[in-house]
């Protein structure tokens, strides 16, 4: 009775197989370019129908179908690890091609990872995937039970297929919630974990609902204008979310003209963190502050000052620059004003003042 019940099950994989299969081949071939190192999809197609049919006696259908058809989403180096989501994870989503080939290229990583070396791995080693210098990390390593865990999901079917270059694990869900509502609201749609220069562990995946949409801040300050200040957040943005992670809420003051842009990266990091306040204040909030009110800013021990504009005119001055576009963009976790000029360094109070 149970098998006659999921029937249905296998026409419908099929068909989201080919329909996953062919919208990944539209824009793989429009984005992917050649690498000339590699060999060519007919050289490997022996060895593609052979990793193909391991997935599909594993229930790994529609990955099984995209390896033959569009190899190039997985392989991009001589050597390639697939981690293959389930058919299950992947009927069920709803999301356009370039994001689920961006899924599938953050479960595919450019190292020979077979089971034995990821047990030789410790808790919090990162791995490199193939999509834009994501890191996936080890959550969990038990040598004698013989247990990975990445993403804090369990590899389900270790070493599905070896040969030569190529080798697929199964697991049991995709690593990253791929939720649309983070694209939507121009979060991050790959929610990866934060690695250092040595590949080690910083800090897990954070819910993206709870912090700064850094990427969405970046995407509207190049839209309006402050395109060399944009550019200097995303810069430094790494070092921010280093040792503010958690940060849940910032106020951005953004300067038409960034000229600290081409400066050294220690300098133009701190510069940058001057003109970002850790709490959402809109105008009205920062109107209502007291005469000559101080606001902490990313840098430590050093401070924004708020006064009214000459001639005690209306205008709300932050270290002698006009707000001359108050709540230019505004969501739950931040604000941006627009300011007449950048702030100076040496203009800065201290909180020692």
């Amino acid at each position: 009775m149970a098998c006659s019940s999921n029937w249905w099950r296998a026409p419908v994989y099929f068909t989201v197989s080919v329909l996953l299969a062919f919208l990944a081949i539209s824009t793989a071939l429009r984005s992917l370019p050649r690498n000339e190192s590699l060999p060519t999809k007919s050289a490997i197609a022996p060895l593609l129908l052979d990793a193909s049919t391991a997935l599909r006696k594993s229930g790994f259908n529609i990955i099984a179908t995209l390896l033959q058809i569009t190899p190039e989403i997985f392989i991009s180096s001589p050597h390639s690890t697939i981690f293959a989501i389930p058919d299950s994870s992947i009927a069920n989503a709803s999301h356009t091609s370039w994001l689920l080939k961006h899924l599938f290229q953050y479960h595919a990583s450019p190292l020979q990872l077979p089971m034995k070396e990821l047990l030789k791995k410790h808790k919090g080693s990162c791995l490199p995937t193939l999509f834009h210098g994501k890191n996936v990390a080890l959550t969990k390593v038990n040598v004698k039970e013989r247990i990975v865990e990445i993403n804090r999901v369990l590899v389900s079917h270790p070493d599905i297929f070896l040969d030569g270059p190529l080798t697929i694990h199964g697991v049991l869900g995709p690593f990253t919630s791929m939720d649309p509502k983070y694209v939507n609201q121009g979060w991050d749609h790959i929610q990866a974990p934060i690695c250092d220069s040595n590949l080690s562990l910083v800090s897990e995946v954070v819910d993206a609902k709870n912090v700064v949409e850094w990427t969405h801040v970046i995407r509207l300050l190049s839209s309006k204008g402050f395109v060399s200040f944009a550019i200097g957040l995303n810069s430094v943005l790494d070092g921010i979310l280093y040792d503010k992670m958690m940060l849940n809420s910032v106020t951005v003051f953004a300067p038409p003209e960034f000229s600290f842009v081409a400066s050294a990266s220690a300098l133009l990091e701190k510069i940058v963190r001057l003109h970002i306040v850790p709490r959402k204040l809109t105008y009205t909030e920062l109107d209502s502050l007291p005469a000559n009110a101080t606001l902490s800013t990313l840098v430590p021990g050093r401070v924004l000052e708020v006064s009214e504009g000459v001639n005690n005119s209306r205008e709300l001055m932050i270290n002698e620059a006009k707000i001359v576009a108050p709540n230019l963009f505004e969501s739950k976790n931040f604000v941006i004003h627009g300011i007449s000029k950048a702030f100076e360094l040496d203009e800065l109070p201290n909180t020692s003042r």
